[in-house]
């Protein structure tokens, strides 16, 4: 097994250096980008979803104004936050899917989780984790088969049975809405509403809502999100 370990290093560095390659000969990131970061609104935080993304593009992202990366694999997060380490402005969020055996390796790297989905990984965080972390919980609204979330009506008792983890702090819900939906407003509306019952049904606060990506982003601000995952449109 310990072998193993170098190796993977090894393949993250070649597979991110392959991605700056890419990129940059593409020319990735937008010519408009300090335009488009201005027509977001100030109560709104863009995440870039740098999944298929090089370091260096992340860099002049974060010189026009945008320092909150998401990322969805652990490997890559691990090497990108490694190279990027130096760049203590930026905000490191997981959006992906966490799986608990693979928690380990990022739970003391990253500064908030936009996907809480199980109690078994909420156990598993609370054990592995320093301090508090920021965290949202991923909730299906449409009750999608073979995607990740906890169903909207078990959300309540879901947030009962975390709340005295010490290590989790609970800062709002996350959504995706279906692909190619043709109503995204009313989909994330139904995040909002839910979010609103449960802080007055559990006294709680859950300031934020993380719903809304490249194609339907201007709906989710719309229905109130305060954080937007966004990839494809930050680039040409």
């Amino acid at each position: 097994m310990e072998s193993l370990i170098p190796l993977m290093i090894i393949t993250s560095y070649i597979y991110v250096a392959s991605l700056n390659f890419v990129y940059n000969t593409l020319g990735m990131v937008s010519e408009d980008i300090k335009e488009f970061v201005k027509s977001i609104p100030n109560n709104v935080t863009i995440v870039a979803a740098t999944k298929y993304v090089g370091t260096e593009d992340m860099l002049i992202l974060l010189n026009n104004g945008i320092n909150n990366f998401g990322e969805n694999r652990v490997d890559a997060f691990i090497t990108k936050h490694e190279i990027l380490k130096e760049y203590k402005n930026i905000k490191w969020h997981f959006i992906g899917h966490l799986q608990r055996n693979k928690a380990k390796s990022v739970i003391n790297l990253i500064d908030c989780l936009h996907s809480l989905d199980s109690l078994e990984l909420a156990k598993k965080i609370d054990e592995l984790r320093s301090t508090p972390l920021d965290t949202f919980i991923e909730v299906s609204i449409n009750l999608e088969e073979n995607k990740n979330g906890v169903p909207y009506y078990e959300a309540e008792q879901f947030i009962q049975q975390i709340m005295n983890y010490k290590n989790i702090h609970l800062v709002g819900l996350m959504m995706m809405a279906y692909k190619d939906s043709r109503n995204p407003y009313d989909e994330f509306i139904k995040l909002k509403q839910l979010r609103d019952q449960l802080e007055n049904k559990l006294n709680i606060k859950l300031p934020y809502l993380s719903m809304g990506m490249s194609d339907d982003y201007l709906d989710a601000i719309k229905a109130g999100a305060t954080h937007v995952r966004l990839g494809r449109i930050l680039f040409k």
